[in-house]
């Protein structure tokens, strides 16, 4: 009998990976989403069914924070988060046979903006502003719940880096352009993951039993925005790449609409408790990632 994975809101550029993936080593994935053909948000019944004796649940729902956060806006990345945490959460509490293991996503943009030094799970310091309240929020609706024969995980995820998603495709746009040099003062630094680095933790928190509560998902050695900005180019044999001033990079924003949080917030995070459980990295640096990454 196969191991049965449900994974909710996994209709983006990890959710899809992973489904492939996990399927490849041979489990059953069930999907919750808004799609036709997959087990829909309101449908409680049928959340719970799907939860029945399967081995992990991983929530990646929520709205994509590359917006411009009107008001509008706001109440819908919160919303998309808390609320459906709380769905799934009343589905294992209703299950006889519940997962084994849910990981909840969270954000690694919960910490505050870090240029003096990392940020760990147990030394980080919790941030100010929208999208870490948006994060605290999103925490507290996971843990909130006494689940006695579920462990929990939060992971507190990095931006994400792989093939054919995310955010690569805007940032080797720009250095196809000649416009891949430093993001405003450039020494804001760059907490980032590589996607297959994000099956190998599931995976890994998976076989740990003894492992529960907030982890950070990233690698374990971040860049400066200079330092990613020279390695793009590198990897793609860009000889220049034009800087952009936080003045034009908000002009910029606001054409786009979207938010320059995303580049100019120093996120310096660090995986200290999967590597002291012992989590080897497959990708640990970043010129080792985008080697992957970018091929002709």
């Amino acid at each position: 009998m196969k191991r049965k994975v449900v994974i909710a809101g996994g209709t983006g550029f990890i959710g899809t990976y992973l489904e492939q993936k996990l399927q490849e080593l041979g489990s059953q994935v069930v999907m919750i989403s808004r799609r036709p053909g997959h087990v829909a948000w309101n449908d409680a019944d049928g959340i719970r069914k799907a939860l029945e004796q399967s081995e992990m649940l991983i929530n990646l729902a929520g709205r994509s924070v590359n917006c411009r956060y009107d008001d509008a806006n706001k109440a819908d990345i919160l919303n998309s988060r808390t609320e459906t945490t709380a769905i799934l959460g009343q589905a294992v509490l209703d299950c006889e046979q519940p997962p084994a293991l849910w990981i909840n996503s969270s954000t690694a943009t919960i910490y505050r903006h870090a240029e003096d030094r990392p940020m760990t799970e147990a030394a980080g310091e919790i941030g100010s502003g929208f999208s870490v309240d948006v994060a605290q929020a999103w925490e507290q609706a996971f843990f909130a719940f006494d689940l006695p024969h579920t462990r929990q995980v939060a992971l507190r995820i990095a931006i994400v880096l792989g093939r054919g998603g995310g955010v690569m495709i805007p940032y080797r746009n720009l250095v196809r352009f000649g416009l891949g040099g430093v993001q405003g003062p450039g020494h804001q630094k760059f907490s980032w993951i590589h996607l297959e680095d994000m099956l190998g933790i599931i995976l890994f928190l998976r076989a740990r039993p003894d492992l529960s509560g907030v982890f950070n998902a990233a690698s374990p050695n971040p860049v400066t925005n200079k330092d990613l900005m020279l390695q793009l180019r590198k990897a793609m044999k860009m000889p220049f790449g034009l800087p952009a001033p936080a003045w034009m990079l908000e002009m910029g924003a606001r054409v786009i609409r979207t938010e320059t949080e995303l580049i100019l917030k120093s996120r310096w995070v660090i995986p200290e408790r999967l590597l002291e459980a012992g989590y080897e990295f497959k990708y640990p640096t970043l010129d080792k990632a985008l080697g992957q990454i970018i091929t002709p």
